[in-house]
């Protein structure tokens, strides 16, 4: 949804679909198609920034396929082929060619436009495109295909470092920093240093097609991985992959890569580094001097080139640093909770999901479950040992609510108030390894016993079923009804043969 926004702050700022397509990497046809439900929604920008994810989906995502009908290359296709044999007259130039053309149809294309298709049609090479970039549009990265080093101080040990290099197009301000690896974490940490090294946030971020930033390659329009798209939109930018096997679309930071093994590389290999964060501290050091040295055949260096230019172009940073967010699906249980797997915790959303399977995005902190587009259930991530279930009262069944207010503290102080040893036996219900609701109704019907039978009784048959070793309500039940229970026990628990398997009912009839 977030790249439908971009698209649309683009056009609402009077960008054509030409330049929103090479500002986002969008193919043209579909940024057409979200232009045209747009325009047919007839909404403003001011309305569609408060829509949901879930109203911008239900608008832009529907099903029915939207035919763009585009009067100007139906007209041209016929024609194609008489101006192509036009050209093979004495003298006659493609500009004269597109006079004859613009005469007969003077809203069709323009010139460009027009050579274009024509060189299309005749199957004439593509040139080389000589890049000419806008300031603060765009910051490539990538990786070196060499590698740092770093060594064990205890063992001796020889640590392999990628090396992250990001650089401005504009001014050819360069950033580099070793990492421990090419995953996404250490990827989104390299981008992260990158835009605060610079100051400011590009139109842009340019990464080549690796796993780190994207999950399908395309020649037209690569699919991001959701971590790295959740950093683009923090940072108010997108990420822009480059296209496959076209190693032009990156050369900018394919020189930096080469440069930077002269001017950083061959001066941190005359040093031998135990820490990360050691070498990194170098590695600012020589950049600063590369940055900072006169360009080739020039008068003045990236430093100067990027205040003059490019500093006051980049957009202001997001004052929060980006926390990754894991993505994962979980199917609601029977209880209308959604299990958060790298924590073995339950979360709760509203019963009426129950059986659906849902998405949970998760920081550190904070996870949020979705329905579709939509957010169902948001919680504070518990990272403690106690609670197994964290419940939202809202999100229970009405004939549910009244259990809600049940917890161990409030069992253990009615059950200290009746005796130690009813107070013992319950906090060994409460330590079983079972839903929590059904610990809870276990010690609600125990500590229920005391009303029927009187404080005492229920004592002594908790101390019974304690010696047995069974944790349950029925075993308290079976007990009470037994004529064993009718013996005083003051001391010591007198020994009475332990009801039969039989005559004992299981905990799961009684909870």
């Amino acid at each position: 949804m977030f790249t439908i926004r971009q698209i649309l702050r683009l056009y609402a700022s009077g960008k054509g679909t030409k330049s929103i397509s090479q500002s986002t990497g969008i193919a043209r046809n579909t940024i057409k198609k979200y232009l045209y439900r747009y325009v047919l929604s007839e909404k403003t920008m001011e309305q569609i920034e408060k829509m949901s994810d879930a109203e911008m989906s239900r608008l832009f995502l529907i099903k029915e396929p939207i035919k763009v009908v585009n009067k100007r290359v139906s007209d041209l296709e016929p024609m194609l082929t008489e101006y192509a044999a036009m050209l093979k007259k004495r003298g006659v130039t493609k500009g004269k060619v597109f006079e004859v053309y613009a005469l007969k149809y003077p809203d069709g294309f323009k010139s460009s436009a027009f050579i274009v298709r024509l060189n299309n049609y005749m199957q004439l090479s593509k040139p080389s495109l000589k890049m000419t970039h806008i300031a603060g549009d765009k910051m490539f990265v990538d990786f070196t295909g060499q590698k740092l080093h770093l060594v064990d101080a205890a063992t001796g040990e020889i640590i392999e470092l990628e090396v992250f290099v990001a650089i401005l197009g504009c001014s050819q301000l360069t950033f580099v920093m070793a990492v421990h690896s090419q995953c996404k974490e250490d990827f989104i940490l390299g981008c992260e240093r990158a835009l605060h090294f610079f100051g400011g946030v590009p139109q842009a971020i340019v990464p080549d097609n690796l796993k780190s930033a994207v999950t399908k390659a395309s020649k037209y329009e690569a699919q991001l991985n959701d971590t790295f798209a959740a950093f683009a939109e923090h940072y108010h930018t997108f990420g822009y992959p480059t296209r496959t096997y076209r190693p032009k679309d990156k050369a900018l930071v394919e020189g930096a890569v080469k440069i930077s093994y002269t001017t950083i590389f061959s001066k941190i290999d005359q040093k031998v580094y135990h820490q990360l964060d050691e070498i990194n501290k170098d590695i600012l050091v020589h950049l600063e001097v590369h940055n900072n040295t006169k360009l080739t055949g020039e008068n003045y260096s990236r430093m100067q080139q990027f205040i003059a230019i490019e500093k006051q172009t980049l957009k202001p940073l997001n004052p929060y640093l980006f926390e990754p967010t894991t993505v994962q699906l979980s199917t609601v249980n029977k209880y209308g909770h959604v299990m958060l797997s790298v924590d073995k915790r339950y979360y709760s959303v509203p019963y009426k999901l129950i059986g659906k399977r849902l998405k949970i995005k998760y920081t550190t902190t904070q996870l949020h479950v979705y329905d579709d587009h939509e957010i169902v259930a948001v919680h504070n991530r518990y990272m403690g040992k106690e609670l197994k279930y964290i419940t939202t009262q809202d999100h229970l069944a009405s004939h549910h609510k009244y259990a809600s207010d049940w917890n161990p503290q409030k069992f253990m102080t009615t059950a200290n108030e009746i005796g130690a040893g009813v107070a013992q036996y319950i906090a060994k219900i409460l330590a079983r390894e079972v839903y929590p609701e059904q610990s809870y109704r276990s010690c609600s019907g125990v500590l229920n016993f005391a009303k029927r039978v009187g404080n005492a009784r229920l004592v002594n048959a908790c101390k019974r079923a304690d010696s047995y070793g069974i944790y349950n309500y029925g075993i308290i039940d079976q007990i009470l009804r037994s004529k064993a229970d009718a013996i005083q026990i003051e001391d010591e628990i007198p020994t009475t043969e332990m009801p039969s398997h039989e005559n004992v009912r299981g905990a799961d009839y009684y909870e």
